[in-house]
């Protein structure tokens, strides 16, 4: 089968992908839109990216063959509007496969809607490149005891997962109160293993292990109860479980995720606990090495230790020396003083290597930068989907749009200016630029045209799916981004 006649998979249906021109990368868009209107919301970002596509080579005017894949993040207050919304965006946009997910709050371009109606739109034209959608419940299951589970079975899971040799990444989008993330992760690892292992075009002709490729996304957030999230792959809306979507072929996906802590003290191993509780750390009483530890932190890093102590776990023990990238970060939820034991947020064993960690916003902000700066080394991404804590925002930085301003000033375009100030919504709010589906009579050349800010999409999650090393781990507190480049 050609390349142009390669098949791409839509809610369970085959579609043959659409024809385009030959070397022609990846084209994103991205709206966003806070009309109190639901169905309004849907005609502003559809018909926004339809525009921005066309732009970008990606198709357009109408024809139906402008986007692959749509991601569409709505906030609580439009989660009775599901249906209406998607609606809109299909016979707007005429996406391929579209994906939608209900959020405490969303983001577009440079802008962060926090406790307001939103409505985001990522749509993505991918010349080259098949994408699989897929329900989490509908894997061969049970989705749980990793090291069990048959290699035939992985390779089923796998397969439809999407999972093939030219698998690029995978999103994942889920119910926090129904699905099992925390069990179903290590299973989903070992089928992308087993399908993905090595690469087959490599220019010496020899297959070789593979970088291994990346699965992220974000928990559902608009409902603190079971049955209260929307989650919907093109027509079809659920209360529960998980939708995810692979991307295979003529393409690159980077993953940047910062958990905003920094270490204090030295790494200790683990000498006593089980389960969650730790009761000693390189031999010694662990209560007593951290009090030790505290008298020793001068009185602004007392202050940060005050609103929270974490824990960070080494992923890899076979290193000499650790940094940031190198642990897993989780929440000291108490201390047992009956045992002499703290508790941690994770399940721990003897001989692991640990090292306590502080957040603040000031950390939190440095290691995103410091992050972004890595990202420089490559091209400028097409585009990036963004999934951040609900504890982040404005909980936890003094100014709104933190994360996604940010990001929009680490792949700035060089000489176009980003904005032109403040843009009236059209509901009477003023946001950036960037979310410029809000303004009337805004001309698309001073937002989102071929040289200015880069789309970006997201929503604020209720735990953040993403990598640290080889693994892949449901996260708190922290910020994951995805970035789409052409292949290389």
């Amino acid at each position: 089968m050609g390349e142009n006649q390669r098949e791409s998979r839509e809610g369970g249906r085959e579609r043959p992908a659409q024809r385009r021109k030959k070397g022609q990368g990846p084209a994103l868009a991205s709206s966003l839109s806070g009309h109190l209107d639901a169905k309004q919301a849907a005609t502003q970002v559809a018909r926004q990216c339809l525009e921005q596509l066309a732009r970008r080579g990606g198709g357009g005017g109408g024809g139906g063959d402008a986007c692959d894949v749509a991601f569409m993040f709505f906030s609580r207050h439009h989660v009775e509007a599901a249906r209406d919304l998607i609606r809109v965006v299909r016979g707007e946009l005429r996406p391929r496969t579209l994906v939608s997910v209900s959020a405490e709050a969303v983001i577009g371009g440079e802008a962060e809607l926090e406790r307001q109606p939103g409505v985001s739109l990522l749509a993505m034209s991918l010349p080259g490149v098949r994408t699989k959608a897929f329900k989490v419940e509908e894997l061969p299951g049970p989705l749980i005891d990793a090291e069990n589970v048959p290699e035939e079975r992985l390779r089923r899971i796998g397969h439809e997962a999407g999972f093939d040799e030219d698998h690029r990444g995978t999103i994942l989008l889920a119910d926090p109160f129904s699905v099992p993330v925390v069990t179903m992760l290590p299973v989903l690892m070992r089928a992308r293993d087993v399908c993905v292992a090595f690469d087959p075009h490599a220019q010496d002709g020899n297959a070789r292990p593979r970088r291994r490729t990346p699965i992220f996304g974000g928990m559902a957030s608009a409902a603190g109860r079971a049955g209260g999230n929307v989650l919907a792959l093109n027509d079809s809306i659920f209360t529960s479980g998980g939708v995810g979507v692979s991307f295979s072929g003529a393409m690159r996906i980077d993953t940047v995720l910062s958990q905003g802590c920094r270490p204090i003290g030295q790494p200790m191993v683990i000498t006593g606990g089980k389960g969650q509780l730790i009761t000693h750390l390189g031999g010694r009483p662990v209560l007593h090495v951290l009090s030790e530890l505290l008298d020793s932190l001068e009185e602004d890093v007392k202050e940060q230790v005050r609103k929270g102590l974490f824990l960070g776990r080494a992923i890899s023990e076979y290193k000499d020396r650790f940094g940031r990238d190198d642990f897993l970060i989780r929440n000291i939820v108490g201390v047992e003083q009956s045992m002499g034991a703290i508790a941690v947020g994770d399940l721990l064993r003897i001989g692991q290597t640990v090292q306590f960690h502080v957040r603040d916003r000031k950390t939190a902000s440095e290691d995103l930068a410091m992050l972004l700066d890595a990202q420089q080394l490559h091209d400028r991404p097409a585009g990036g989907v963004l999934f951040t804590c609900n504890g982040r925002g404005t909980r936890l930085f003094e100014k709104p749009n933190h994360d996604a301003a940010m990001i929009a000033r680490a792949f700035a375009p060089e000489n176009p200016a980003m904005s032109a100030g403040p843009m009236k919504a059209k509901m009477g709010r003023e946001m950036a630029p960037s979310a410029a589906a809000l303004g009337e009579g805004t001309e698309p050349s001073e937002t989102n045209g071929p040289g200015g800010p880069m789309p970006l999409a997201g929503f604020f999650a209720a735990g953040e799916i993403g990598p640290i090393g080889d693994e892949v781990f449901l996260h708190g507190q922290t910020a994951c981004l995805g970035l789409f480049r052409g292949a290389e």
